[in-house]
């Protein structure tokens, strides 16, 4: 940390005093960006006035990947932001510059052996016993050795930060700000302050020009998320870490879309996306702390099969309001609440408060309607973001960078898993985690989304929670104990009347639907002479109703047979876990319920009896 001291922060008014007093500097770096964004704004503008935008679209995404490609390290890191924002590109510019690679040129070796002399105050030989001769791998920047250290053996990564970045960075985002200021000012089309977003998006790349704050992101990620076993998260060595120098231990693995090698290893591709999905999960919507850069780089396979996650440069977090906003969204899309969905927005801060988002439910519609016809497990997770991300285009929509980052590292890992598998859904990978949190999270949100999902039109929907169940036991971390507990919590609650009213009428029907199979169960048990003895001779069996209302009575009975078991199956499941359910049901409000379920239950079979008493 004392290392850190001098960290460069972000500031636009330091870059603006520093590099506004060389404007020499500046014309010549203005002159290079104008040169090379000049000509493509030109064909922009060729292609506009003969009609042909669309039609040339994918060809100029291309080219513009290329010129960024050429304008450095602040330029390859801005389309690599830009390439997770689809409410400022169309989709073929989302998907050429999220190909964007940090693939530089090196710097000499003896620039970087002397930057680690000089950030750690120590001879190279002190430190290491061994050094690779030139980098194993090379970024924006920064450049990777491979090297042993002296006083223990172990076998360590030394990332070294390339000379004059910051300097180059800085003078880049003051030119970028100018930019930035004028479109806010003539461009009407683009919604989005585009200062606000430059600053947000320079304030990552300076954060990662410390290496210091790297270590500390990685040692939290480690902390929060490397407690599962198929997740390693490599070690820091703090005595060798300064502001320019990063020393952790070194990971033995394989790229993940290397997947002819990782599966000569007898691992499977699949295990470690799955891996990697639920790992993003529990970044995005459990901790809220997320590593912001999953390309198939930063993610390896070791030998043993576990994934490991490597450079914590960019990390973001999901604000905890959100957390739960996603969930209870992924609740109205399954109910096709198109509604609720848009209003999710603001809670989403997508939208302020103040825009309208009638003109939204329509465009949210046309797209849901066409994309479930599939169910949503078998949707495609790039189609669902390509499409949002049309509907993101054409309305004021604002999407955070935590939630654009998130879909990119997702989308990501689904692209990964396709080349193992053509039919990888990474939706049907996910609901299981989602069906878990919302079984057995006691935050009142999510309760009540539980609510909104269970309960339609006064009903409660009983393949809804064996859906749900069967989903969530999926998820090695779901506990039926866990499940059980805050639900009936939420219905003892004194103010849960309006809950607890269809509670009742729905418990009246499973009761009656238990006691008349049991009937039906008993009658087809018994020889045919006792039927004709006992009923008359009555062909339609000891009961006055429909083959359809007998159907459905006797498949509610077994549909909550079927939840019964689900829970039982549960590898936490344990007579004992009914003991605070007993507890719970001792409560006076808990008493009445319970009495008015048998009232309930006692009217509909005196009904029933009679009814076949005047049948017979």
């Amino acid at each position: 940390l004392g290392r850190a001291v001098d960290a460069s922060v972000y500031s636009p008014e330091l870059i603006a005093r520093k590099h506004g007093s060389q404007p020499f500097k500046a014309l010549r770096r203005s002159l290079e960006i104008l040169g090379a964004l000049g000509g493509f704004a030109l064909k922009l503008g060729i292609d506009q006035k003969q009609g042909n935008l669309d039609k040339n679209m994918k060809k100029r995404a291309g080219e513009l990947r290329r010129i960024f490609t050429r304008l450095g390290p602040t330029f390859v890191k801005l389309g690599q932001g830009l390439s997770t924002r689809p409410d400022l590109c169309p989709p073929d510019y989302l998907e050429e510059l999220a190909e964007l690679q940090d693939a530089l040129p090196t710097f000499p070796d003896a620039e970087a052996f002397a930057c680690i002399e000089r950030e750690l105050d120590l001879s190279l030989e002190s430190i290491f016993s061994s050094i690779s001769p030139e980098p194993i791998a090379a970024a924006s920047l920064g450049q990777v050795y491979k090297a042993q250290l002296r006083y223990s053996g172990q076998v360590v990564a030394v990332k070294v930060q390339r000379p004059g970045i910051e300097e180059a960075i800085g003078l880049d985002f003051y030119l970028i700000r100018g930019v930035g200021k004028l479109i806010n000012k003539y461009v009407d089309f683009i919604t989005t302050d585009v200062l606000t977003l430059i600053d947000e998006f320079a304030c990552r790349v300076y954060q990662e020009l410390n290496y210091v704050q790297e270590a500390q992101n990685a040692r939290r990620f480690k902390k929060l998320y490397a407690d599962k076993a198929d997740v390693l998260v490599p070690d820091i060595f703090w005595d060798y870490t300064g502001r320019k120098v990063l020393t952790m231990e070194w990971v033995e693995g394989t790229k993940l879309n290397e997947q002819l090698v990782i599966e000569s290893q007898g691992l499977k591709v699949l295990d470690l996306v799955n891996t990697g999905i639920q790992c993003s999960l529990r970044q995005l919507l459990e901790y809220g702390f997320f590593h912001a850069d999953p390309h198939p780089g930063n993610l390896l396979a070791t030998p043993d099969g576990k994934l490991a996650f490597l450079d914590f440069g960019m990390m973001s977090e999901t604000p905890e309001e959100a957390r739960f906003a996603i969930i209870g969204h992924v609740v109205h899309l399954v109910n096709r609440d198109y509604e609720a969905m848009a209003r999710d927005y603001y809670a989403l801060k997508f939208l302020s408060p103040d825009v309208d988002v009638t003109p939204i439910i329509p465009a949210l519609r046309d797209f849901f309607d066409d994309a479930l016809n599939y169910t949503v497990s078998e949707l495609n997770f790039k189609t669902l973001v390509d499409g949002l991300g049309a509907v993101f285009y054409q309305y004021p929509f604002n999407v955070p960078a935590y939630y654009a980052l998130i879909l990119r590292s997702l989308t990501v890992l689904e692209g990964l898993a396709l080349y193992a598998d053509p039919n990888f859904k990474v939706l049907a990978a996910s609901y299981p985690y989602f069906a878990k949190r919302l079984l057995t999270d006691p935050n009142p949100y999510l309760r009540d989304a539980l609510i909104e999902l269970l309960f339609k039109d006064g009903k409660f929907r009983w393949n809804r929670l064996e859906n749900l169940l069967q989903q969530g036991s999926k998820d090695r971390d779901f506990s039926a104990k866990d499940a059980l507990q805050p639900v009936l919590k939420l219905l003892l609650d004194p103010n849960g009347e309006e809950l607890r009213l269809l509670v009742i009428k729905e418990a009246v029907r499973v009761s009656e639907a238990i006691a008349l199979g049991t009937v039906v169960d008993t009658y087809n048990s018994l020889p045919e002479f006792l039927r004709s003895l006992v009923f008359n001779g009555s062909g339609n069996g000891p009961l006055t109703m429909s083959t359809t209302e007998l159907q459905s009575t006797l498949e509610l009975r077994d549909q909550v047979s079927r939840i019964w078991g689900l829970l039982q199956s549960s590898e936490s499941f344990d007579p004992a876990i009914l003991q605070p359910i007993l507890q719970v049901l001792q409560q006076p409000e808990a008493r009445r319920l319970g009495g008015r379920v048998a009232g309930g239950v006692g009217q509909r079979l005196a009904a029933r009896f009679l009814q076949q008493l005047l049948r017979a």
